[in-house]
């Protein structure tokens, strides 16, 4: 998946609480349902779009399946989000060497 479709798929709030719930481990539907204010048939809503984005894994155990997070599914958005700071932090540094060199000129 692009990053694109990350972010589009994490503008959501209640799939970004869904996100947040599950950085502490795999969950099954019912339990995300339990932690969030919202109704289960939306959390199961909000997981395929996420899963669909290529954030979330699914495993199967028994009659459950257990939603978790994808390290794969955020890697390219990762990666776009690196870029972005590496340029705002060369930005940064650009124009430090611009006022240091205004300073040294005066």
């Amino acid at each position: 998946m692009t990053y694109e479709v990350a972010i589009a798929a994490l503008a959501d709030p209640s799939r970004r609480a869904i996100v947040d719930v599950l950085r502490r481990g795999p969950a099954p539907v019912g339990d995300l349902a339990k932690a969030l204010p919202i109704s289960r048939p939306a959390v199961s809503q909000h997981l395929r779009v996420l899963s669909d984005a290529g954030l979330l894994t699914v495993t199967q155990h028994g009659t459950r399946r257990y939603y978790a997070i994808s390290p794969e599914g955020l890697e390219e958005l990762r990666s776009y989000l690196d870029h972005l700071w590496d340029d705002a932090l060369a930005a940064f540094r650009d124009n430090a060497v611009k006022q240091s060199e205004k300073k040294a000129n005066k």
